[in-house]
């Protein structure tokens, strides 16, 4: 089965933008920044992308930037290109108390470190994102009484779930609403040696009996996108338990106060922001 890629050029300080209008539609995104300042984005799916939908995003990507919309090539690759192409920009790299690499790579993760071993070329997700990264230093901050009941939404490859998983040895619930994620989030957290402690889930938002039987959570994760996030404040609310945190991402620093926004107005407080380049985590708590 082949893989279909998604190519474009745009100025550097417009790249959070496109960013954030690829990650919707897309499982991995690669980005460089050549030195005539323009950033080339990389981004793959496993299915053809509508042709007219990506269009659309990308054109309110370019206003909100102020750019004009930029050529963008999509062409069909065989799965084994995507994969060498990939692997050469995947190398182990670590944040907060965590080690990313290859299932493959033969690097040895250096001690006192907890290992995440993700495959780049599944589901979006695989660590190096900025947004992804913040979730993880977010998790790595969180100190004292660690949670019992965890819910990673819109989990993809299912990273996060696997590092709270690893991190306190706490049952995990990962969903999402592409059944190709949660298939990818299962086979993660076999490979990672916590298939008994992450259990998956297909689910659009909260809609999901086995979330409802879950309930209530004391951490939440969600890692997807600002406007979703907002949409979702008062279903995180009803699903959070009091006391409980929720680390919140797939934002960019200019739509953090609307996301932030959302929650305070269903009663949830700040903890903490994090900030990594042009995106941002939000850490918040509903009080107890």
């Amino acid at each position: 089965m082949g893989m279909w890629r998604v190519i474009l050029r745009v100025p550097d300080t417009a790249a959070p933008a496109f960013e954030a209008a690829l990650a919707s539609r897309c499982y991995a995104l690669l980005s460089s920044v050549p030195e005539d300042g323009e950033c080339c984005l990389v981004a793959l799916a496993a299915a053809e992308p509508q042709t007219g939908e990506l269009e659309t995003l990308l054109r309110l990507a370019a206003a909100s930037s102020g750019v004009v919309l930029p050529a963008t090539v999509i062409e069909m690759l065989p799965e084994r290109d995507w994969l060498a192409d990939n692997r050469e920009h995947f190398r182990p790299f670590r944040v907060g108390r965590f080690w990313i690499a290859e299932p493959g790579d033969p690097a040895l993760r250096p001690g006192g470190l907890i290992e995440l071993r993700i495959e780049a070329a599944t589901a979006f997700g695989s660590g190096r994102h900025d947004s992804t990264e913040g979730c993880l230093r977010a998790l790595d901050l969180i100190t004292g009484k660690h949670p019992r009941r965890v819910l990673d939404l819109g989990c993809g490859s299912g990273i996060l779930a696997i590092a709270a998983a690893k991190l306190w040895c706490v049952p995990v619930l990962a969903s999402d609403i592409d059944p190709l994620a949660v298939a990818v989030a299962r086979a993660n957290a076999r490979l990672n040696g916590v298939g008994t402690l992450v259990r998956t889930t297909i689910a659009t938002g909260y809609g999901s009996p086995a979330i409802a039987a879950a309930a209530p959570f004391d951490l939440i994760l969600c890692n997807i996108l600002a406007r979703p996030l907002k949409r979702l404040a008062r279903a995180l609310s009803r699903h959070l338990a009091p006391g409980g945190t929720a680390i919140l991402a797939g934002l960019l620093r200019s739509d953090g106060a609307d996301v932030l926004a959302a929650h305070r107005a269903v009663g949830l407080r700040l903890v903490r922001r994090i900030d990594v380049r042009e995106w941002q985590t939000l850490v918040i708590r509903r009080p107890g």
